[in-house]
């Protein structure tokens, strides 16, 4: 077995995001795999996710900024307000930690509202061997 592995799910979100369409998010982003160690969001949004965060009894990350943490998705918008092409991939990316990589794509809650990326940190060192 590996090291152990920090799971962030991060979140991006606009002022009409509820509880409903962030957990929407978390259970699209997740897609069956492990469940997070922690969420996360920037400091301005973490309070709106604050709830989830406490009735899933998970850690909630603070990350103050993300401009200029690459992402695969490039959002127009999101690079003009954030300085990242997807402000859920780089929380994610920014609270597992240095060295951490994204399990799958973002996904959205179905009402647009909320965004939620998965990575996972460099502390699963040992892989199978294919």
């Amino acid at each position: 077995m590996g090291g152990d592995a920090m799971i962030v799910a991060g979140f991006g979100m606009n002022g009409r995001a509820t509880d409903a369409s962030l957990r929407a998010a978390l259970e699209a982003a997740l897609a069956g795999g492990p469940p997070p160690d922690a969420l996360a969001a920037l400091g301005d949004h973490a309070p709106r996710l604050a709830p989830l965060a406490a009735a899933l009894a998970l850690p909630l990350i603070r990350v103050p900024c993300v401009a200029g943490i690459a992402t695969p998705t490039q959002s127009p918008r999101s690079l003009a307000a954030h300085g990242a092409g997807s402000v859920a991939e780089a929380v994610a990316l920014a609270a597992a930690g240095p060295g951490a990589a994204l399990t799958g794509h973002r996904a959205a809650a179905r009402d647009g509202t909320a965004t939620c990326a998965i990575a996972r940190g460099p502390g699963d060192t040992e892989r199978n061997p294919a």
